[in-house]
């Protein structure tokens, strides 16, 4: 077929469509509609045949209690001069935005309890990746017990560093601030390299309690574990501790060492 004899056709003579004159369905729905929000046949969740006995049996995710207990490290500490047994754990129960929290750490020597801070809290998610805590703070060991009250931030900062601060008002108007980061680094699926560092500071001095006035003690260390499974895993590791600015003055009048290198070895689990 030649199409180059086909004549073009002309739309300039064609006359557009007029919508001006088209009306659109409106005003009320009719008496007699269907409440779109009632379940069908006057059925309901309360009453008929489809009733269940109980509370509500329908929940969605939000709604849902969830609770852990994560035993992050418990380990054995050797500095050169002796040994000790140190945990660090924590426990939530609750909901996606607001849960209980207990947090535990301490550490042990020849079966004595040495040192414990424990802290029971309120946790609110603020944001996706991030959780604000508000509660309070006892410990116990070095110098008389001491009470805070503590409000903070945790969670994940821009690339997958874990972050928790927390500040921190005690008895005879004492503040204290703690920072502590940490970092996993997958080596393989079961190795994992955890670098982590911890900074305390203090408002004021008390030589009673071996606190000093601004920063005041820093332990940085690495532990490579190995997982057996995602809830238990074993590992080793080496840290250093320091002590800082007027607590590293303290430590000097006692005779005591400004700073000391540990190795560690112990297993991490939950459930």
């Amino acid at each position: 077929m030649d199409h180059s004899q086909m004549e073009a056709m002309d739309h300039s003579q064609m006359e557009g469509m007029d919508h001006g004159s088209m009306q659109m369905q409106g005003g009320s729905a009719p008496a007699d509609a269907r409440d779109p929000h009632a379940y069908s046949g006057g059925v309901t969740l309360e009453e008929g045949p489809y009733v269940l006995p109980g509370p509500r049996q329908l929940r969605l995710a939000d709604e849902h209690v969830f609770y852990g207990v994560l035993v992050d490290r418990l380990e054995r500490v050797d500095n050169g001069e002796g040994h000790a047994l140190t945990y660090d754990t924590r426990a939530w129960l609750g909901y996606d935005y607001d849960r209980a929290v207990l947090k535990a750490e301490g550490d042990t020597e020849q079966g004595r309890l040495q040192e414990a801070s424990t802290e029971l809290l309120w946790s609110h998610a603020l944001t996706t990746f991030w959780n604000g805590e508000l509660g309070v703070r006892y410990d116990t060991g070095h110098g008389p017990d001491q009470g805070w009250l503590a409000f903070g931030v945790a969670g994940l900062t821009p690339y997958w560093f874990e972050l928790d601060a927390t500040a921190y008002l005690g008895d005879d108007g004492q503040t204290a601030l703690a920072v502590e980061g940490e970092y996993e680094l997958l080596l393989t699926q079961r190795l994992v390299l955890q670098p982590r560092a911890e900074l305390t500071a203090y408002g004021k001095n008390d030589a009673e309690r071996g606190q000093g006035r601004g920063l005041s003690e820093l332990v940085a260390g690495a532990r490579l574990r190995y997982e057996f499974s995602r809830q238990f895993a074993s590992y080793v590791g080496w840290e250093w501790a320091a002590a800082l600015g007027n607590s590293a003055d303290q430590v000097r009048a006692e005779g005591e060492a400004t700073q000391e290198t540990r190795w560690v070895a112990g297993v991490r689990f939950w459930f």
